[in-house]
């Protein structure tokens, strides 16, 4: 295995390379940045999800002409759509953002119960989904969670203000 020797990071003044070229924003440059890069709220991406969940049960139906495999898209979406939205209510709710550890701490504590509830939504649907069509709801709930990405990349769409 190479070993790639440790690079000199001081100039010839023996500062450190780079700390020239520091400084702090501007008040308008701060501006420009957030108007580039806009916030995006969580709940917009929990409602891309629910309606991108619907179309794909609405496309399964149309395809497929079988009520049972759009109900099993339409719960592999709700899968998805349930959790994050219980998700994005736990963190914005007032207790997580007190301070930044109860923020770290409850991103974690929401996260694992996102987790949690899909797992246990997912082992629950051949109870609650008569005639599941695994294909169909595993179709709906990859679907629906690839939307983060999708909201993500269109950002400004998503985001009016911007």
């Amino acid at each position: 295995m190479a070993r790639i020797p440790p690079q000199d990071f001081e100039d010839e003044e023996g500062d450190a390379k780079g700390a020239e070229d520091f400084r702090p924003l501007t008040a308008e440059e701060v501006q420009n940045l957030r108007l580039q890069q806009p916030l995006l709220s969580i709940w917009r991406v929990v409602l891309a999800q629910a309606v991108v969940g619907l179309a794909v049960a609405a496309l399964t139906w149309l395809f497929t002409g079988r009520v049972s495999a759009a109900w099993s898209a339409a719960y592999g979406a709700l899968a998805v759509v349930i959790p994050a939205a219980l998700f994005a209510l736990g963190l914005t709710s007032k207790t997580s953002t007190i301070n930044v550890g109860t923020a770290v701490f409850a991103f974690l504590l929401w996260e694992m119960v996102k987790m949690g509830l899909t797992i246990a939504m997912l082992y629950a649907a051949i109870w609650v989904v008569k005639d599941l069509s695994w294909p169909a709801m595993l179709v709906g709930l990859v679907v629906t969670m690839k939307v983060y990405w999708v909201v993500f990349a269109w950002r400004k769409v998503f985001h009016p203000q911007a």
